[in-house]
C-alpha cells in the first residue's frame, strides 16, 4: 500500500555562471567578453566560465591550455572567494525572507522548501520569480530557478531555461516531463553512465521507466534503485536547513593522461591547497584522507587513511595523500586525481528516515 504524503513545493535556485558573472559585474571591461576564473598557466584549470566563453566549449574543470585553444580571446582572472562569499550571503538573506528551510549546496545554489512560507504566497512559481528579481536588484546578478514537487525535479528544471529563466513542473506534469527528459539531463547520471544507458537502449526517461528495478540494479548497482524511483517522480529527501557536511574534497581531470608520479604529486599539491582553503572557509577539520584515482581506462580506485587527530593544513593533507599514492604501484596512466577529507568535526549526526512512496496526482496552486 502506498503512503501518500503532502506534496511539497520545492525551489532550486542556481546562479548563472556565478564566479565569472561576479568578475564581470565588478569589472565593466570584462562584460560581454569570454571570461574564465582560474589559472592561465600550463597546468591551470578553469574554475568557472562566462556564457560568452561557454559558446566556445570552455567549461569548468577544463585545462586552461585547452580552454585557451578553444577560445583564443579568453580572459583569465584569479578567483576571489571572499567576494563570492560576500554576495552569496546577500543572496541567502533573500532566501530567508521567504523560508527558514534553505539548504545551500554551494555558494551559488540552494534548495528552498516554500510549501509553507513566511509571505503566505500560495504559488511557488511566483515566489521563485520574486526571489530572482530581488537577487538582480540587490546584487546585479542573474539567477535561474526550477520549481516542482521534490528536490530532484526542481534541480533538473532549473537548468531548462538557463540563463536567467525558470521552469515549473506542476504535479500533473511530472510524469510526462520525466518520460520525455533526455537521460543525460537526469541529475546523477554522468557521462560514463549515460553512455552505458545508451548501449542498453535507454535514451529518455520513458525507456528508463520501462526497465525493472532488478534490471537497473543488476546493471548499475545501488544506483539502480535511485534511477528506478526518480523516473517515477519518487525522491523524498527533505530540504534540511541544518545540513551537515560529511566530507570535503576536490579533484582534477587532466587534459592528458599522466604516467609520471612526479607530475601526480604536483597535481596533488594543488588539490591539497584547494582543500585547505575550503576547510578554512567552512571552519572544519577531518581525520580521514581518501585518495581517488581514475585511470585512463576509466577504472576507479580509492585509498584511505584515518589519522588519530583532526587535520586541516595543506602540508599534512598532502603528506598523507602522497603516502597513499605510493602505497602500491600504479596499474595504468591516470586521468583524474582527487583528495577527500572526511570524518569531520561537525559534531552532529544526521538521521535518515525510511523512504516513503508518494503519489503525485494531487493538484494545488503551483
Amino acid at each position: 500500500m502506498k503512503t501518500q504524503v503532502p506534496i511539497r513545493k520545492i525551489i532550486h535556485i542556481d546562479m548563472d555562471a556565478f564566479y565569472a558573472s561576479v568578475e564581470q559585474l565588478d569589472n565593466p571591461d570584462l562584460r560581454n567578453k569570454p571570461v574564465a576564473v582560474g589559472g592561465s598557466s600550463e597546468r591551470g584549470v578553469v574554475s568557472a566560465a562566462s556564457y560568452e566563453a561557454r559558446k566556445f566549449g570552455v567549461k569548468s574543470a577544463m585545462s586552461s591550455v585547452i580552454a585557451k585553444r578553444n577560445c583564443p580571446n579568453l580572459i583569465f582572472v584569479k578567483a576571489r572567494f571572499d567576494r563570492y562569499k560576500e554576495i552569496s550571503s546577500q543572496i541567502r538573506a533573500i532566501f530567508l525572507e521567504y523560508t527558514d528551510l534553505v539548504e545551500p549546496l554551494s555558494l551559488d545554489e540552494a534548495y528552498l522548501d516554500v510549501t509553507e512560507n513566511k509571505k503566505g504566497i500560495p504559488s511557488a512559481t511566483l515566489i521563485a520569480q520574486e526571489i530572482r528579481e530581488k537577487i538582480k536588484e540587490k546584487t546585479g546578478l542573474n539567477a535561474s530557478a526550477g520549481i516542482s514537487i521534490n528536490k530532484f525535479i526542481a534541480k533538473v528544471a532549473s537548468d531548462i531555461n538557463k540563463p536567467n529563466g525558470q521552469k515549473t513542473v506542476n504535479p500533473e506534469e511530472v510524469e510526462e516531463f520525466l518520460e520525455q527528459l533526455q537521460i543525460r539531463k537526469f541529475y546523477g547520471v554522468g557521462k560514463v553512465t549515460a553512455e552505458k544507458m545508451y548501449r542498453l537502449g535507454i535514451f529518455k526517461g520513458i525507456q528508463l521507466k520501462d526497465k525493472s528495478e532488478e534490471f537497473l540494479t543488476e546493471n548499475f548497482g545501488k544506483s539502480g534503485k535511485y534511477y528506478y524511483n526518480v523516473v517515477r517522480g519518487i525522491h523524498n529527501s527533505e530540504v534540511k536547513a541544518d545540513r551537515i557536511r560529511k566530507s570535503l574534497g576536490a579533484e582534477r581531470t587532466f587534459s592528458e593522461n599522466i604516467a609520471s608520479e612526479i607530475f601526480m604529486m604536483e597535481r596533488l599539491e594543488n588539490i591539497a591547497e584547494e582543500i585547505e582553503r575550503r576547510l578554512k572557509g567552512s571552519k572544519v577539520a577531518g581525520k580521514t584522507v581518501t585518495l581517488k584515482i581514475k585511470y585512463s581506462d576509466f577504472t576507479l580506485q580509492t585509498r584511505s587513511k584515518t589519522l588519530p587527530y583532526y587535520i586541516a593544513s595543506k602540508a599534512v593533507i598532502l603528506d598523507t595523500a602522497k603516502e597513499l599514492l605510493f602505497q602500491e604501484k600504479m596499474k595504468n596512466s591516470v586521468r583524474l586525481l582527487g583528495i577527500t577529507l572526511s570524518n569531520l568535526n561537525t559534531g552532529k549526526k544526521e538521521t535518515h528516515e525510511k523512504e516513503k512512496v508518494i503519489a503525485v496526482q494531487l493538484k494545488f496552486d503551483f
